[in-house]
């Protein structure tokens, strides 16, 4: 079989466009860009992807152009934002782990990170963890991927794509995710509320008691009780923040 050079060019170019995109979301997203995952798997989920998506982005630009850089420029700029926003959820449910260990006593429990090592409070972590695993229990890696190959269908490379009022809606749609983390630890934070009021009235009560001995095992002890109460809610506050993700990736990928 004959292979022209055209056909093999227009390949090439395909497979490019969709590695730029592919590759600008993987460094971004979440549990993609995770180091705790070998940097061969890696490689080789962004060349699975490439190759399965390259179809959907022929063109007939030249790459080494100014205006093939400009494009490719373009196609990394809308994969990191869509991961990028996919990174604001993740950490708007570690950011309520983090408030609820600070509300509790154990905001100076930390621990490395595997995924970015980085040292981060140990609850935040663990929310972490859970937001992943809710994240691949609701089939969310499938729908991403099923987001990128609708984003070459309606922005492909020839498109110019983000404009100056899709980054001002990223911009601001990260207040309005990191507002969520609020609700993620509302439950547990005003449970402990409470016990640290309880506190407050036991001292005015008595206040040869020593708190510091006696109110901090207590705080621990009840936090843990709130927390276990709270993880009921966790799966509800996660769908609503992931559905402000959702809707904010779709306007990102033009849908």
């Amino acid at each position: 079989m004959t292979i022209e050079l055209a056909t093999l060019i227009h390949w090439v170019s395909g497979m490019l466009w969709a590695l730029g995109r592919v590759g600008g979301f993987c460094m971004a997203a979440p549990i993609f860009n995770a180091t705790v995952m070998p940097a061969r798997i890696r490689t080789a989920i962004i060349v699975v992807l490439t190759m399965v998506l390259s179809p959907l982005a022929p063109t007939e630009m030249d790459l080494f152009s100014a205006t093939g850089v400009a494009t490719m420029a373009m196609q990394l700029l809308i994969g990191a934002s869509i991961g990028f926003v996919l990174q604001l959820v993740f950490q708007a449910v570690s950011y309520g782990g983090i408030l609820i260990g600070q509300s509790m006593g154990l905001g100076f429990a930390e621990l490395i990170s595997p995924t970015s090592n980085t040292s981060v409070p140990v609850l935040g972590q663990f929310y972490m963890v859970m937001a992943s695993l809710l994240f691949l229990a609701m089939d969310g890696h499938l729908q991403v991927i099923q987001l990128l190959a609708d984003s070459f269908r309606s922005v492909p490379p020839s498109v110019t794509g983000m404009d100056g009022k899709s980054l001002w809606a990223l911009v601001m749609a990260g207040g309005d995710l990191f507002s969520g983390a609020l609700r993620v630890a509302l439950p547990a934070m005003t449970a402990l509320l409470l016990v640290n009021i309880g506190f407050a009235a036991t001292s005015r009560a008595s206040p040869a008691m020593n708190l510091f001995a006696v109110g901090f095992p207590i705080s621990i002890s009840m936090g843990f009780i709130a927390l276990w109460l709270a993880m009921r809610g966790l799966s509800s506050a996660y769908s609503a923040l992931q559905a402000v993700g959702w809707d904010l990736m779709r306007h990102l990928a033009g849908l």
